[in-house]
């Protein structure tokens, strides 16, 4: 009798120490009792959810409460210079606008100027590059909806790319080798000789010819290394010039306003499936070294030039 109880005063602490071992395993990081779970399905958040991984993207927002207008717009059937715009008399500043023509549901990216109030004729004035984008016929007042632009940051989910020739496997293929029968006779022995004869035979080119090859091989390489990425757009307070329908046109202004000294682009955007090409010029420019430029370019004849935030 005495045996066995002292047996059970051995085991009782022991199990014990077994219990409070298991308890302090067992619990989570904030002291609450919990079970491990398994790994199974990518990374989680603490409550236990799938992490969606997402990324920010600069993309133009519509900012109804800065300026919207819905009215009657023309073109005059004049030619005009300064790309796609509008005018209205209610603006203050210019801005960046997308323009839409309610009748046929075409629409494109200009500039918004302000126009004085007593000019006859519809309150939206266009030019003559936003007309042929919107399918405006001259002298024929249409209904426009004028909504203006601001560049902002947004959260975009990240969708992992997936290979489908390798999603669509189920399983691996599974391939038996099988030794080939080996050769014999006359015909190893021709192959042992081609091979050896092909080893030894040294091709020497005359100077003119090796130099010509070592070009050759150098334009290969040149052209089997990777594009490099285009440069990003600037970003930061720049100078628009205007947005043209036509590249070449685009190309012409930028090349003019850099031969004067201002660095200027061309930055293609799609716009409602259609291409459009929109200059600008002084980034990373100071203030006062980019009001200064903008008064170089409206001397250039770009009279419709104006200061924008990027």
């Amino acid at each position: 009798m005495t045996g066995e109880t002292s047996m059970k005063r051995r085991i009782f602490p022991a199990s014990l120490a077994f219990v409070a071992v298991f308890g302090l395993v067992a619990c989570d990081e904030n002291g609450e009792f919990a079970f491990p779970a398994s790994d199974a399905g990518g990374t989680t958040s603490a409550g236990g959810a799938a992490t969606v991984q997402t990324n920010t993207a600069s993309q133009d927002v519509e900012r109804p409460d800065v300026f919207e207008v819905t009215d009657r717009g023309l073109w005059d059937g004049r030619p005009s210079l300064g790309g796609i715009w509008v005018a209205h008399p209610d603006v203050t500043d210019p801005e960046r606008v997308i323009i839409r023509n309610t009748t046929n549901g075409r629409s494109v990216v200009g500039a918004l100027f302000r126009r004085e109030r007593e000019n006859p004729g519809p309150l939206l004035q266009m030019s003559s590059d936003a007309a042929e984008e919107l399918g405006v016929l001259a002298g024929a007042p249409t209904e426009l909806n004028v909504v203006v632009l601001r560049r902002e940051e947004v959260e975009v989910e990240a969708t992992p790319e997936t290979n489908p020739v390798v999603a669509d496997l189920a399983a691996p293929v599974t391939v038996q080798a099988t030794p080939l029968d080996p050769v014999e006779g006359v015909a190893a022995a021709a192959i042992d000789a081609a091979e050896a004869t092909t080893s030894a035979v040294e091709v020497v080119l005359p100077p003119a010819v090796g130099v010509a090859a070592t070009a050759a091989a150098a334009d290969t390489k040149a052209d089997a290394d990777p594009v490099a990425e285009a440069p990003a757009p600037p970003t930061g307070p720049l100078i628009q010039i205007g947005v043209f329908s036509v590249q070449p046109n685009a190309d012409a202004a930028a090349q003019r306003i850099t031969e004067a000294g201002v660095n200027s682009v061309v930055l293609p955007e799609e716009i409602g499936g259609r291409t459009v090409w929109r200059v600008v010029s002084g980034a990373g420019l100071e203030q006062e070294a980019r009001e200064a430029a903008l008064v170089q370019i409206k001397a250039l004849g770009f009279v419709d030039a104006f200061a924008v935030d990027g």
